[in-house]
């Protein structure tokens, strides 16, 4: 039975054109599916060619990036299930690049699988500038994506990056900070031990295949010469860039952002989350217990919402909502799914850094028959004491190229995020949180066992203070 009425409708799509307009997005889908398959709500907004006016149909293809997490951890809990590998495993057992040095303790495939392998965020070894290095070409005879050079030249170039640090988030499985790289290194261990030759090949013939996803991948070139592929929009520093180039900052190895999927394939996916590893017509590609494993909360990202394997789970009153979102230039992607209620979400656009992830929890809201937008968390007056002023007051510096400062000023602290002054304000002890329109983002300390304050989780990352 459909459960958006008129009233919901109404209100979930002025939030899509609030949101499209607060983000200058030129086109956005939104879509809702049951465990049947059965599409509840589709609708398409902007174009995926705004110069032209061409439309967005249920076959246009976006760019996914960090939804294609879900897509690796998927894989390598497959690979656990047909006995090829433990999620209990040393990283270092599969890539023999990544020593594993200077840590205390072997990072496992399972930290890796919720970005708690201790490592700091670092600057991104992308896909064109490896290419331009090793002085060859992306094409349709020979594919990046499948050539085994390319991999390893790229494992080498990650393994030993992530080897060379010496000051790590905490110890392995301690703490969560987002890490593209860990991904890398997952779905190369998918290249090599998954028994198809290539992470591409692999996740054709397990899951998109099996799915009836005919029209995902990973490549690069021949999405950009795909007529019903969008247009990517990013905002450059010298103003907006227009293009299909799918390479735009893609990282090296495919495992953390490499998917490009259409509306509806990931409702088929989302399909399949909902019915615990089988497709809508019955088609098992995972057992139970794999997928259960993955959507446990098994790091803490911030107040409600914790990370599992490739998957992010919060509650919703007394609802799961199990979801991951994603951002490239040119892509904003979020695909959720309630299994208490039966339905998936799928919001896409191709802008970058557009609030996809509202629009999806308002598609989740109103189909529980909830208003559109959830109530804020009100904080009650709190004042930073001045131990807490004197810790965290400093510079931190991500190498992904965002860093923040706080200042103490008058027995307080003020905060500029990217050079932009930035209200933070106390909610707990070693705790603040900044209030966007869309979310709100937590400020939470990190400190040794001295107490002393040497890094603090922002968002999804943990930032060294320098």
């Amino acid at each position: 039975m459909n459960r958006m009425t008129e009233n919901g409708r109404k209100q979930l799509e002025a939030l899509v054109h609030e949101v499209m307009k607060d983000g200058q997005a030129r086109g956005i889908a939104v879509g809702i599916v049951d465990s049947d398959g059965k599409i509840q709500y589709e609708q398409y907004f902007g174009y995926r060619d705004e110069e032209k006016k061409l439309p967005i149909n249920r076959d246009t293809i976006f760019g996914m990036a960090s939804v294609t997490k879900s897509f690796t951890a998927l894989s390598i809990m497959q690979m656990q299930m047909d006995g090829l590998l433990s999620v209990d495993d040393p990283v270092s057992k599969y890539v023999p690049e990544f020593t594993n040095k200077n840590q205390s303790a072997p990072v496992k495939l399972w930290h890796l699988m919720c970005h708690s392998g201790g490592f700091f965020p670092l600057p991104r070894i992308v896909i064109d500038k490896t290419a331009q290095e090793m002085q060859i070409e992306d094409s349709l005879e020979n594919e990046l994506i499948y050539r085994d050079d390319f991999a390893e030249e790229g494992v080498r170039r990650v393994a030993e990056r992530l080897d060379a640090q010496t000051q790590f988030t905490g110890r392995p499985g301690q703490r969560l900070s987002y890490c593209n790289d860990g991904f890398g290194l997952l779905s190369d261990i998918v290249r090599r031990h998954g028994g198809y030759g290539s992470f591409a090949e692999y996740l054709d013939q397990k899951i998109l295949k099996p799915l009836g996803m005919t029209r995902s991948n990973i490549s690069f070139i021949r999405n950009t010469l795909d007529e019903n592929a969008a247009t990517l929009y990013s905002l450059e520093k010298d103003g907006w860039r227009a293009d299909r180039d799918y390479q735009n900052d893609a990282f090296v190895l495919h495992g953390g952002g490499g998917m490009k999927s259409t509306l509806g394939d990931m409702l088929k996916y989302a399909t399949m989350y909902l019915n615990e590893g089988a497709a809508a017509d019955g088609t098992r590609i995972i057992d139970r217990y794999s997928i259960q494993e993955m959507v446990k909360p098994r790091q803490f990202m911030k107040p409600g919402v914790y990370y599992g394997y490739g998957l992010e789970c919060k509650q919703v009153e007394d609802r799961t909502i199990v979801e991951h979102g994603g951002s490239l230039p040119g892509v904003s992607s979020n695909f959720s799914f309630c299994p208490q209620e039966n339905v998936g979400v799928v919001v896409l656009c191709n802008t970058m850094d557009v609030s996809v992830a509202a629009i999806a929890d308002a598609a989740m809201r109103v189909y529980f028959g909830l208003d559109a937008e959830e109530p804020r968390p009100e904080h009650a007056e709190r004042s930073w004491t001045e131990e807490e002023v004197a810790e965290l007051a400093g510079e931190y510096v991500s190498g992904e190229g965002d860093a923040f400062s706080l200042k103490a000023e008058n027995g307080s602290l003020s905060m500029t995020m990217n050079g932009k002054p930035t209200e933070l304000q106390s909610v707990y002890a070693w705790q603040g949180m900044v209030r966007k329109k869309y979310a709100d983002i937590y400020l939470t300390a990190i400190r040794d066992e001295e107490g002393h304050v040497y890094a603090a989780h922002y968002g999804s990352r943990i930032f060294p203070k320098m």
